[in-house]
């Protein structure tokens, strides 16, 4: 939020102008892009701060210190003379920002068992809720009270919370996998570099390892399957981000005010999201998780068809506020069991790499959809619009079944041989 949103308000009430704002959009690539140092993270140990803290713990407290010192940066620069330090800044901040994300991703997945993925997800969906919370109307109810910059300096303060935390963290176990070191020599010995002979040979040893291995082992594990388990993690929040695009401006031409919309889409938004989480969570515990993953696919499509009919319905806040109340329940519940499902799929070996790359393909094709979502809207209208968007969830509800339905075959087979 600290460097989307957020601080395109703090630049726009500082007079930049909006094409000049549109730019600082670009920092997002950072996120979309984590997957490459993905494996440096996995692999490279810091020194001093890995021995003292442990594999996961020291690349957290150095990314939360990172942060911590860009925000101040930021808060220290003047918009009007010092644009391009705030740019630099942004672009530090995402980048050690999204390095958290890898790290605290492999951190919840290798510090409970599976079946609690679904509990840790809801928890980390809670998380995240409170934060943009801070880092959003937080830091303009600081801003209006006393200024843009001292509301970064205090959400760099608030980074405690953060480095506190880690510091009292127990680091998770990490066993040696003979399977996988097996699978690296393999592949080092087809790459003709298992001598590491040169500084060449070893660079390209460590490539192999750190980068080549982890979409290897994920093969090597799921077989064929695993083309149709990356495209559900594909497809599956396609309809979900291609209806959120054009949400707010649809609420805006159905004639609700800001404070209306604000009030509603906010406080019913976040503890229907954080209820849908923590009920995502209880039915992985409960059922597992392709179940869920079916249910979370079917609401979210279901849903979608709710606000086709608020589109055609006179205006209502009553109503307005039930359909938010039904996207945001199945938002939260197919998010949490859908983040349980991606740290499934990952080998402990490679938590950080297999993580970030699912969590690209995640989001990367639905952004792409999302952004033709005003041309259907234009051309056909809001209501054939959320019938589309409802309609793009179909795909994700067929490829959880096959899944569902290659697993029961799977499972009766090595009963039955």
């Amino acid at each position: 939020m600290l460097v989307f949103s957020t601080l395109s308000a703090w630049l726009r009430d500082e007079g930049v102008e909006r094409s000049v704002i549109g730019f600082f959009s670009w920092v997002g690539v950072t996120y979309s892009i984590k997957v490459f140092w993905a494996p440096v993270i996995d692999r490279l140990p810091l020194p001093v701060l890995t021995g003292l803290l442990g594999k996961r713990r020291s690349w957290m407290l150095l990314a939360q210190l990172g942060i911590a010192v860009g925000l101040i940066g930021m808060g220290n620069s003047d918009v009007h003379t010092q644009l391009y330090q705030i740019a630099l800044f942004a672009v530090w901040v995402a980048f050690c920002s999204a390095t958290q994300d890898v790290v605290i991703d492999a951190y919840r997945i290798e510090s409970v068992l599976p079946e609690y993925q679904g509990a840790m997800a809801a928890t980390y969906v809670l998380g995240y809720r409170i934060a943009l919370l801070a880092a959003g109307a937080g830091v303009f109810y600081i801003a209006d009270y006393s200024s843009w910059k001292f509301a970064y300096f205090v959400m760099a303060t608030a980074m405690l919370v953060g480095l506190v935390t880690t510091l009292c963290l127990e680091e998770p176990k990490h066993k040696p996998i003979n399977a996988i070191e097996s699978l690296e020599n393999k592949l080092e010995t087809v790459l003709g570099v298992e001598r590491r002979q040169n500084i060449w040979q070893r660079l390209l040893a460590g490539f192999s390892d750190a980068v080549l291995s982890p979409f290897l082992e994920f093969f090597s594990r799921n077989g064929k399957t695993g083309l149709l388990i990356l495209m559900l993690i594909a497809v599956y929040k396609m309809s979900d981000i291609t209806m959120g695009v054009m949400a707010n401006p649809f609420y805006l031409d159905l004639g609700f005010s800001k404070k209306e919309i604000a009030e509603i889409t906010k406080f019913f938004g976040f503890f229907m999201t954080i209820a849908g989480a923590a009920l995502g969570g209880a039915l992985v515990i409960r059922y597992g998780i392709m179940r869920p993953l079916l249910l979370g696919a079917v609401m979210v499509a279901v849903t979608n068809l709710l606000f086709a009919v608020l589109a055609v319905s006179q205006p209502s806040l009553l109503l307005l506020a039930g359909v938010v109340s039904a996207d945001n329940l199945s938002g939260g519940i197919a998010t949490s069991v859908f983040i349980a499902y991606l740290s499934s799929l990952t080998s402990t070996a490679y938590t950080a790499t297999q993580y970030a790359l699912f969590s690209s393909l995640m989001t990367l094709p639905a952004q792409l959809l999302g952004g033709f979502s005003g041309i259907v809207v234009d051309s056909y209208g809001y209501t054939v619009f959320f019938i589309y968007s409802s309609t793009v969830g179909l795909p994700a509800i067929i490829l959880v079944f096959f899944l569902m339905w290659h697993q029961s075959r799977s499972k009766r087979y090595s009963h039955n041989p």
